[in-house]
């Protein structure tokens, strides 16, 4: 107690002013660290509507975070200045005060009175209102990167220069560090699935090619030119497809398209005009009324096929290989559906994705179901880097045509054989080991 007494009494004027300082400087720390935290936790799109709503702040805070090097580089040197003032001056108050023992108390108490009050307590307040606070602190941090601008474009250029030396690249937050994020986000309850499904399958167009979801020639509807009008007219309406390519000679010589409706314009006007009536389909050319093809190469993104969709105003082309061989086709559908999911109408089939699942786990899966579907069906994770079909990725993995009745086993799955039609695998049973 005699010893506490002591170092009250020793402690004058100039030591309280001393006293003060510090946790003034304590106070400044805590802004700063609380402001970056802030204005980086803060949602851009948030601030965005409050910007729109009036709010000068968010305005602000906004136009801080498009430059979040400088800011951040303007804040930590703030932060940093008043943080070894602080412990400075605490070093030699306690010095003064305890003799050669102060420097390990002044490191001490300084470590615990920034760790609270200075670090944890403005940041944990920050991340909890992160607009409100960002909008907050937007005018005085302006102001500070104003200030330390030649300092921090010092600093950058420095930092930069080094991490050239080690090999070190800047880049910037790429796609997969997107992606990594939304999917954090949904497991943290904070996207639904079908959000999650959707931003990521946006993500996904660059780096996935024509090929991947184009209908195969297999399964192609095509119309033989030489086919009679009344077969044509026929086989169109039966279809429940609106557009359907023209071979002649053989399949793989496609010469135009047929539009539904530009086919039943072209019958309405021989059946009601001059010398018109059922008859009259028997002068209908095909040729004539048939549009120019539009072929593309498989391995085009098909985030470039997509725009090139929207800029021919097109909905429809046929896929080639490197050869000029035909090999499937692909519509605009087909690419927004790796998007917002499986679209259908009136005249679709139901998917047989998902049939149902069995008494042992097995779900019943259609073999040209591609993988990337089922996987978002499932929450699974089966490879689509060798195969884009769940048929194509057992015969890959088999190396060799399975039989009906015969299972197989990897990446964590069974398959089981369900069903074939000569080499095709159409049905198939799968289930999570």
């Amino acid at each position: 107690m005699q010893t506490v007494y002591a170092v009250i009494e020793n402690i004058d004027a100039s030591s309280w002013l001393t006293i003060l300082a510090i946790f003034v400087l304590l106070g400044i720390s805590a802004f700063f660290s609380g402001s970056e935290t802030a204005l980086t936790a803060a949602s851009r799109g948030k601030l965005h509507s409050m910007a729109d709503k009036g709010s000068r702040g968010a305005k602000r805070a906004l136009a801080l975070t498009e430059d979040t090097e400088r800011l951040i580089g303007a804040v930590l040197l703030g932060n940093n200045l008043v943080n070894i003032l602080a412990a400075a001056l605490a070093t030699s108050l306690f010095t003064r005060l305890f003799g050669d023992s102060g420097v390990a108390l002044a490191t001490l108490v300084m470590t615990l009175l920034v760790l609270i009050f200075a670090e944890v307590l403005p940041k944990t307040y920050a991340i909890s209102n992160s607009e409100g606070a960002a909008s907050f602190v937007s005018a005085p941090i302006r102001a500070l990167v104003i200030i330390f601008a030649p300092i921090v474009a010092t600093v950058r250029i420095t930092v930069r220069a080094i991490l050239r030396l080690f090999g070190a690249k800047m880049t910037g937050l790429d796609e997969k560090e997107i992606a990594g994020a939304i999917a954090l986000s949904h497991s943290e309850g904070n996207f639904e699935k079908d959000d999650r499904d959707r931003l990521l399958g946006a993500l996904d167009l660059k780096d996935r090619e024509v090929e991947e979801i184009m209908l195969h020639r297999s399964d192609i509807e095509i119309i033989d030119a030489a086919a009679s009008p009344q077969d044509i007219v026929t086989q169109s309406l039966a279809s429940r497809y609106t557009r359907l390519p023209i071979f002649k000679d053989e399949p793989e010589n496609i010469i135009g398209v047929i539009h539904t409706k530009d086919l039943l314009r072209e019958v309405d006007k021989l059946v009601r005009g001059e010398d018109g009536g059922p008859d009259a389909i028997d002068r209908l050319n095909i040729i004539d009324i048939a549009r120019e093809p539009y072929f593309v190469p498989e391995t085009t993104p098909l985030d470039d096929q997509m725009r090139e969709f929207l800029l021919r105003k097109a909905h429809f082309a046929l896929v080639v290989d490197e050869y000029g061989d035909l090999q499937g086709l692909i519509t605009l559908e087909d690419i927004l559906e790796e998007i917002v999911g499986e679209i259908t109408d009136e005249h679709d089939e139901d998917a047989e994705i998902l049939d149902g699942k069995d008494t042992s786990g097995n779900f019943k899966i259609d073999g040209s179901a591609t993988i990337r579907d089922v996987n978002r069906m499932h929450e699974w994770n089966l490879p689509d880097d060798e195969a884009n079909t769940i048929a194509g990725l057992v015969i890959h993995e088999a190396q060799m045509i399975p039989k009906i009745g015969q299972v197989f086993s990897f990446h964590g799955f069974r398959f089981e054989i369900a069903g074939r039609d000569q080499n095709r695998i159409t049905k198939l049973k799968v289930r999570t080991l």
